[in-house]
């Protein structure tokens, strides 16, 4: 079996890569990303040197560089994505040129060389938001898609040409819709992340609004083993919601962080809201663990632990990715892809 990855130097795509790596020896992996800001090719240095793996940096929007990248291949697992609301909303036109176009252009391509299976890597946030006193409603499979930023808009519209490919040619094709993933390797503008590193440095933590804000979180290596079970036992043409079974709003995800760091109360401070925040995301993912037999391996607070244990055992990584050096260098890159 050979797997395109496309995005799999960023936080989620180099950890499918490493736990297909690991899982399926025999695989061959190509490894297709453009190395934005968010790429890191260091979360995958224990695997550079493996002959199953290849690595080509290639923007996902270049037919002749997707053509090349997907020769001989028999799957697409396509994670390539601008993915941070804050930026869509400041800058929305490269969210639709990557989301939109560059998978148009890969189910082109896909279609053309007779790929076996293109799975399809999304959001929940295309179907909008649910309301904080509605606790029991959920999104499933079924929900309409209702998008609010440039970011969840530009994910729907790729997920709509992933079945529109589906029913026009005929395409194998599979979609996923998870909820917010965390653990090792995400890079700091993630909340996360970015509220563990600050913990260790003694740095306030800033959360939106009142910090009421309710999503649903998933452990990576979870939505890893997830996509694992859909693209070898998924049926053509579906689509699977992925869940962590951890709804947690912006305060208990702050007390968690600072519970497990041993950091005081004190380091929360409260900023003005996101333009537009969706209140709450929530999944029913009764298909998937029903259909394919998925269940979360760790609970919020053991996902929680392990992610801070990685970013202590690994200061050096993150540190100089905050770095001003490294922010200013990748911000210019950023401001570029916008502009151009």
């Amino acid at each position: 079996m050979k797997l395109l990855v496309t995005g799999g130097a960023g936080f989620i795509g180099s950890n499918f890569v490493l736990y297909m790596m690991e899982k399926y020896p025999e695989y061959e992996i190509v490894n297709l990303d453009k190395l934005t800001y968010a790429g890191n090719l260091e979360t995958l240095k224990s695997v550079e040197n493996n002959p199953k793996y290849t690595f080509i940096q290639g923007d996902i929007c270049d037919r002749d560089q997707v053509e090349k990248a997907m020769e001989g291949c028999d799957m697409v697992v396509h994670f390539a994505a601008e993915s941070h609301v804050d930026r869509s909303i400041t800058g929305p036109a490269i969210f639709v040129q990557t989301n939109v176009v560059g998978t148009q252009v890969l189910l082109d391509v896909a279609k053309d060389q007779g790929i076996k299976r293109f799975h399809h890597v999304s959001t929940d946030e295309v179907f909008g938001a649910l309301e904080l006193d509605r606790l029991e409603d959920k999104f499933s499979e079924t929900t309409p898609y209702n998008p609010h930023s440039p970011y969840s808009a530009s994910k729907a519209g790729s997920d709509h040409l992933v079945r529109a490919y589906h029913d026009t040619y005929g395409m194998d094709v599979t979609i996923s819709n998870c909820t917010n993933n965390y653990g090792p390797y995400q890079f700091p503008e993630k909340v996360i992340p970015l509220f563990i590193t600050n913990a260790l440095q003694d740095k306030p933590l800033p959360i939106y609004g009142k910090g009421l804000a309710i999503r649903d979180y998933i452990f990576v290596i979870d939505h890893c083993a997830g996509i694992d079970l859909i693209i070898h036992n998924g049926k053509a043409g579906e689509t699977y919601c992925l869940g962590g079974h951890a709804e947690k709003n912006g305060l208990d995800v702050s007390d968690t962080i600072l519970k497990a760091t041993g950091k005081p109360d004190t380091l929360k401070t409260y900023v003005e809201d996101r333009k537009g925040h969706d209140m709450r995301y929530a999944i029913d993912d009764t298909k998937i663990r029903e259909e394919l037999g998925y269940e979360p391996s760790v609970t919020f607070e053991e996902g929680i632990q392990k992610t801070i244990n990685w970013y202590k055992e690994n200061e050096e990584w993150w540190k100089r990715i905050i770095s001003k050096e490294y922010l200013d260098t990748n911000r210019a890159q950023a401001n570029e892809n916008v502009s151009g």
